[in-house]
């Protein structure tokens, strides 16, 4: 049994997560890359992750019922994946690009295989929707965050249906997962952000008070930023949960959207129901920009790991956002 450190951030909020409007969720890719198996000639695409990372590809899912793989600055759509059963609310890829995972509405968490296209397993046993899932380091457990308000571990090597793990200390919905090399950071609507430190077995929650949309580790790993339903970001210290800002002017009331940091922890980043992403000085707090996108609610982004270029997904598009001097390797765009 865990034993649960509580640290109080805000106090006390009151509404739910509403997952719509259905735009597509977006995230930045691997270029093609092989294995380290020499034995194996054949070149796969995965979601970007800490190691080698250009993020020259993007997968999409939706409420199509399907994920889909893009090369984002040609517009090139490369591959579709079709298996599930209802909308698919979240997608991650495996460290090696061998793998995707997945979950949504039919309640089923989906391995697949990212060169053939095929599904590989279906886990199941929540009992609501899946909010979110993310592969470990090593592409061997996939992670996955439910309304029914548990986190679940899958096996990907096991034949056994059940989960080899299940977390079950939040109250209400899980919303947003992060995994690092020792770490699972879970955001829920119950307003608690929970860190399973996996390294010496301990728990630690940051009560801020609304529920939580969106989370994620800093690229340095040593903040957590804390997207929440009062229309307010907070970057938190990861080892003692002190707030060490606040990010305002947005706005998120009703709808789960995505926040991350740039690629140099520059700039913090979020959706908005107003049809804008913002963008704000991470030491200063103070706007720097807002994004026009369009008339609807910006739901999803995704930041390029190592350049200034943006994915956004609104109303069923994808728009591609970069510096005109701003140039993929390649000279693709």
């Amino acid at each position: 049994m865990l034993l649960e450190n509580r640290r109080c951030v805000r106090p006390l909020g009151s509404d739910q997560v509403n997952t719509g409007p259905r735009a597509p969720r977006c995230l930045m890719l691997d270029p093609e890359r092989r294995r380290a198996d020499p034995g194996r000639e054949e070149q796969e695409v995965g979601r970007a992750g800490p190691r080698e990372v250009d993020g020259n590809y993007c997968l999409t899912c939706g409420s199509d019922k399907t994920l889909k793989l893009w090369n984002p600055l040609r517009g090139t759509l490369l591959r579709t994946y079709s298996g599930h059963g209802y909308e698919v609310l979240d997608a991650a890829g495996s460290f090696d690009n061998s793998s995707l995972c997945s979950g949504g509405g039919d309640k089923a968490v989906v391995l697949w295989d990212v060169a053939s296209g095929q599904v590989i397993r279906k886990f199941r046993g929540h009992a609501g929707k899946v909010s979110t899932v993310q592969f470990n380091e090593e592409a061997t457990v996939i992670l996955s965050g439910s309304i029914d308000s548990s986190i679940r571990c899958w096996d990907c090597r096991s034949r056994k249906p059940e989960p080899v793990q299940k977390l079950d200390e939040a109250r209400d919905g899980v919303s947003s997962l992060k995994v690092s090399d020792h770490e699972i950071l879970a955001g829920s609507v119950d307003g608690r952000v929970r860190r399973y430190d996996l390294r010496v077995g301990q728990l630690f929650s940051d009560y801020v008070g609304s529920p939580i949309t969106c989370i994620c580790f800093s690229r340095d790993g040593q903040c957590t930023l804390v997207s929440s339903l009062d229309s307010t970001l907070r970057l938190l210290d990861k080892d003692t949960g002190e707030l060490l800002g606040e990010y305002t002017g947005h706005k998120n009331q009703e709808y789960k959207l995505d926040c991350c940091l740039s690629e140099r922890d520059t700039h913090v980043v979020s959706c908005s129901e107003d049809g804008k992403v913002f963008f704000w000085d991470l030491v200063e707090g103070s706007q720097a920009l807002a994004l026009p996108v369009g008339p609807g609610v910006v739901q999803s982004l995704a930041f390029h790991p190592t350049e200034p270029c943006l994915l956004t997904a609104m109303g069923g598009s994808i728009h591609c956002w970069r510096e005109e001097s701003y140039e993929a390797e390649g000279g693709t765009g």
